[in-house]
């Protein structure tokens, strides 16, 4: 686990009378060595299990906040989740390594139902993962899972990807400034089946530069991408037509770093930019909304990741100073800062019900994050460094208990 603290109890109290002693016990230890007090440990549920209408309520408390923030903290109220006070928080292991990668896997975009991921490479392909059809590894006990689809169309590395809402399309944006569009393969095609070429839709061009980021806007079928050419650009993800606005095309706010859409607010989005910026902006009306305050202290910090919560208005952030920041998306002011990792914060995800935070870094680790108490509930190493860098990124499967992390050293691996 490192150095993160354990905030939540990981074992099952003894049934009968003596488990009040062994709880006044336990609490005057802590209390004697000053740590919080613990608490009932909390099972994040497999997305699977939450329908829409019972999307979890979080509460994220005051404490820690800085003043100015009581309108956010009005706003985070009541957002709690029911839960079995026994239950267990889940520990997440590793199930699948993948391994077909010739170079370092940049992107993952899980299927939004389907237990398929498509990983993103410098190896200049995307390839596509059933994660039931399994096979025995060689040499070992282990199950193996092996690509069923590898996309090839981008003449450089492919730097990031999504999928739509229905997984029906998938979206490509690499170092040739091309965003490539594509029909997704059914999950249980045959790998040795000649080559099809419907599955390849076209090309978005217009960027003309490396394409970093592509967030797929469900409410409007539209893609958002934000490249090293200095804008954000809005598409229509129908087609391969010109793209329908471009966002600080003057390049006001340095060149775009990330890009994500506000959840709370569709017609909104947030950027980060390499001034250490963020803007908001309106997509409809294509005007900067809002300037986030600086994301660092004392000067700006450049950010590798911005996130927008899925029910609340907050943005996220991962930074090169190691640290993880949350801004209020109405008021533009930071809310909360915590140093998270030994070395640059280079990824985010957040489970669909807003509950927890996952985050990768260059230090080789995954640490999984409380949203009510912003506490470290688990750290795993995943990936190996590879000229000083490691994770790219980490997605949570929309639907079903998978995560996923991307890493420098070729590899991509799978958690249950």
């Amino acid at each position: 686990m490192g150095f993160c603290r354990q905030t939540e109890s990981s074992s099952v109290s003894p049934p009968g009378p003596n488990r009040s002693k062994l709880q006044d016990m336990l609490a005057n230890l802590r209390d004697a060595e000053e740590l919080p007090p613990m608490q009932a440990a909390v099972t994040p549920p497999p997305a699977a299990q939450c329908a829409p209408h019972h999307r979890a309520r979080l509460m994220l408390r005051g404490r820690g906040l800085k003043r100015g923030a009581s309108e956010m903290q009005q706003r985070l109220v009541r957002l709690q989740v029911s839960h079995n006070k026994d239950a267990l928080r889940k520990t997440w292991n590793l199930r699948f390594t993948l391994r077909s990668h010739f170079d370092s896997v940049r992107g993952l975009a899980f299927h939004p139902v389907e237990p398929v991921l498509v990983t993103a490479s410098e190896d200049h392909t995307l390839r596509l993962w059933n994660l039931q059809r399994t096979a025995p590894a060689k040499k070992c006990a282990a199950l193996d899972v092996e690509p069923i689809y590898t996309f090839r169309a981008h003449s450089g590395a492919v730097l990031c990807v999504t999928m739509s809402a229905s997984g029906e399309q998938c979206f490509s944006g690499g170092v040739d400034g091309t965003i490539q569009s594509w029909n997704t393969p059914n999950p249980n095609i045959d790998p040795y089946d000649s080559y099809e070429p419907s599955v390849l839709r076209g090309a978005l061009s217009g960027h003309t530069d490396s394409v970093w980021g592509v967030v797929y806007s469900a409410a409007h079928h539209r893609l958002l991408s934000c490249s090293a050419d200095g804008t954000v650009r809005l598409w229509n993800a129908a087609d391969t037509a010109p793209c329908l606005a471009v966002f600080n095309e003057g390049g006001e706010l340095g060149a775009p770093t990330s890009v994500d859409l506000v959840s709370s607010d569709p017609a909104y989005m947030v950027a980060s930019f390499s001034s250490g910026h963020m803007g908001l902006f309106n997509m409809e009306t294509q005007q900067l909304v809002l300037k986030l305050e600086s994301a660092g202290a004392p000067a700006p910090c450049k950010i590798n990741k911005v996130l927008s919560h899925p029910a609340l208005p907050i943005s996220i952030t991962a930074q090169e100073d190691r640290h993880i920041r949350f801004f209020d998306n109405n008021t533009g002011k930071l809310i909360h800062a915590m140093v998270a990792h030994l070395d640059s914060v280079t990824c985010l995800a957040v489970d669909p019900n807003g509950l927890y935070l996952m985050s990768g870094s260059h230090d080789c680790s995954i640490r999984l994050w409380n949203m009510e108490t912003r506490t470290c509930i688990q750290e795993f190493t995943a990936h190996r460094k590879k000229f000083e860098e490691s994770i790219h990124d980490v997605a949570f499967h929309p639907t079903k208990c998978y995560i996923s992390s991307a890493g420098a050293d070729a590899l991509a691996k799978v958690f249950v």
